[in-house]
């Protein structure tokens, strides 16, 4: 599957639509009152910083597998897709911009929750771990280790954040406090259903879905669609199985060359980020594209 056909990315220059917002990757335009065009651009962040250097590919790695995941798990849930070509909805001069990385979705009312599902311990849920022995309000066993499997997968939400702050891991009580007991019941309940779906197809590719996150929001009937990227490296931490053991942090099929290399600098950790070696952005153009072609194999 030869997708990297175009130059990286960095940000999209969409004029005939109405731009409405750029996140830490994705550009997003408005398609008359009721759709999006989302843009997958190859920006890339670490430690909440955007860097100026983009992985080439990488936003069409992340279209790619949130089309794959969307089109696999569509009987659990609608989701936001409406199967119209990117391409139709701009000019002939942008839809080179368009070309791989973009997709035309509903434009939903979003779920100001991020509905994380774990299967393992590690990230911020190892370090609450750690200091509390349990995560997001939820008791876990004594004795647990660093990227250990968990007794069996747990809801464990976050506050959404502005670009550029962490996430921050609330209790179930806070969902029901956003959405009411009946949403965030059916928010539990989904996330935990994606995750054990994706969870058991990945390991038959021989790849470990450590968390992942999921993001929901509602059409104008209230019914609950899944949108935004799904099951992907930005989103998830898939490990690979054959180079999992408890007790470390495994590698990932994600930003880590990115993140090893940035902490081996003398950086405060705000903007600007150094400049990427060319070494480090083959590197991690290699894992996305791994990660993919894993997966859809």
């Amino acid at each position: 599957m030869d997708l990297f056909v175009t130059a990286a990315l960095y940000e999209s220059s969409i004029k005939s639509l109405p731009l409405l917002a750029r996140g830490k990757v994705r550009d997003m335009y408005a398609v008359g009152e009721d759709k999006l065009l989302i843009i997958a651009t190859d920006r890339i962040s670490a430690f909440d910083v955007i860097l100026d250097d983009p992985i080439p590919g990488k936003g069409q790695v992340l279209k790619e597998l949130t089309d794959f995941w969307l089109a696999k798990l569509a009987h659990v849930l609608p989701n936001h897709s409406t199967g119209i070509d990117p391409a139709d909805v701009v000019t002939a001069e942008e839809r080179e911009q368009v070309m791989g990385r973009a997709v035309v979705v509903k434009r939903l009312k979003p779920i100001m929750v991020e509905a994380v599902a774990r299967g393992y311990l590690i990230g911020s849920g190892w370090k609450d771990y750690q200091a509390t022995g349990s995560v997001c309000g939820i008791a876990l066993p004594a004795g647990l280790q660093q990227a250990g499997k968990l007794p069996q997968p747990i809801f464990t939400p976050a506050a959404k954040a502005e670009l550029g702050m962490h996430d921050e891991n609330v209790d179930f009580a806070h969902v029901i406090k956003e959405v009411g007991i009946e949403m965030a019941e059916r928010i539990r309940e989904v996330t935990l259903r994606l995750y054990a779906e994706a969870s058991a197809f990945a390991a038959t590719k021989g790849i470990i879905i450590a968390d992942t996150k999921f993001e929901f929001g509602l059409d104008s009937e209230g019914t609950l669609h899944l949108m935004d990227e799904v099951l992907t490296p930005d989103s998830s931490r898939f490990w690979p199985a054959e180079g999992y053991r408890a007790g470390i942090s495994p590698p990932s099929f994600d930003k880590q060359f990115v993140r090893d290399w940035l902490e081996t600098q003398d950086w405060d950790k705000t903007p600007p980020a150094p400049k990427l070696p060319a070494d480090v952005i083959a590197r991690t153009a290699a894992k996305y594209r791994e990660a993919l072609d894993r997966l859809t194999a």
